[in-house]
């Protein structure tokens, strides 16, 4: 870039006390740290081609699912978008077949079918994984509708990026989803960059809760790079889904601190700004305010993390130590068999 330097405008870090017990604060922090050492991994195979394909990361917007995953009850649904490891490893399924997936292995949650973008688990009901954007959308509004249907108490989170907001499965979800009071947490983490376009320069109405509030529907606005007021926040919001059975529609600001895939060479931001974002990192400033608080000392700081980088370490051997399908099964859950019921 030429000309005068530019004006970075960020808001402040987030600060305040931590309302939890020790066991709690750090089991929160835990979750961050495994995925971004399982991510930062992920970026490491990639380089090494051992991982192929597309590859979205989530490092910087770890508070999001750290701060939204423990509130779900076991029956309740999850769909995310193409994004989505950290809803996977929080949603239970292990980061060993997280890995193996993206290894391509039979081992993997999707038997090596999908990869990245398609991880899958019935068990866990974590519907993916979607490499449509906005797909999901729609999609949630169908599980929240079967579980009303069938007298399910069980509510749909469908995480989505702001990017989906422009499609029209966006506007067809929210109008169905309030027209018929279903129980979904539709939570946009909003990166400010979508694929790699400034909301600004995308949207004519850069509220994003109004366009939700236009159909009928709750909404909130919330500090997602502060996993603190996300976990309350949402802690709230998903009881109120829950007592209701009606929709709401909650906006996460977030900023991813990668690029958008591996393949983008992310010309449309200033590095500077990249950077100066870094100093609202939720691993960092989240660690910092439980050490002011005397709830975490560096040691403890340290195994947390020596542990989460364990689980790294036995994921990748997993991977590795996995197959590939052979040729014959490569139709597997493409085609039904002639004849087959």
């Amino acid at each position: 870039m030429s000309g005068a330097e530019p004006k970075i405008h960020i808001p402040a870090p987030p600060s305040g006390e931590v309302p939890w017990g020790k066991a709690f604060a750090h089991q929160v922090l835990l979750d961050m740290l495994r995925i971004r050492r399982m991510e930062e991994k992920c970026a490491e195979l990639y380089g090494e081609q051992k991982i192929r394909g597309f590859l979205h990361l989530y490092i910087g917007e770890e508070a999001g699912a750290a701060g939204v995953m423990r509130l779900l009850s076991p029956q309740d649904n999850v769909v995310a978008t193409y994004r989505e490891h950290a809803h996977a490893l929080l949603r239970g399924i292990g980061m060993g077949p997280i890995m193996a997936e993206m290894y391509g292995k039979q081992e993997g949650c999707s038997r090596g079918h999908g990869g990245s973008m398609h991880l899958f688990d019935q068990a866990t009901h974590f519907y993916g994984g979607n490499a449509i954007v906005g797909c999901g959308l729609p999609m949630a509004a169908g599980l929240a509708l079967a579980d009303q249907m069938a007298g399910r108490q069980a509510i749909t989170a469908c995480f989505f990026g702001e990017g989906a907001i422009a499609e029209g499965a966006f506007h067809e979800a929210m109008n169905l989803a309030a027209l018929w009071c279903l129980p979904v947490l539709y939570l946009c983490e909003n990166n400010r960059y979508a694929m790699g376009t400034a909301l600004s320069l995308s949207e004519s109405q850069t509220d994003l809760c109004a366009k939700a509030t236009s159909y009928g529907m709750a909404t909130l606005s919330v500090d997602g790079m502060d996993v603190v007021a996300v976990h309350e926040r949402i802690k709230q919001v998903v009881q109120q889904v829950r007592d209701t059975g009606k929709p709401m529609f909650v906006e996460l600001r977030t900023y991813r601190f990668r690029a958008h895939s591996m393949f983008d060479p992310e010309l449309y931001r200033d590095k500077l700004e990249v950077e100066a974002w870094k100093l609202r990192g939720p691993i960092h400033t989240y660690t910092a305010r439980l050490k002011s608080q005397g709830l975490l000392d560096e040691e403890e700081f340290l195994a947390l993390d020596g542990q989460a980088m364990a689980e790294v370490g036995q994921a990748v051997a997993f991977a590795e130590a996995g197959t590939f399908e052979p040729v014959s099964e490569l139709m597997r859950d493409v085609y039904t068999p002639q004849g087959a019921d």
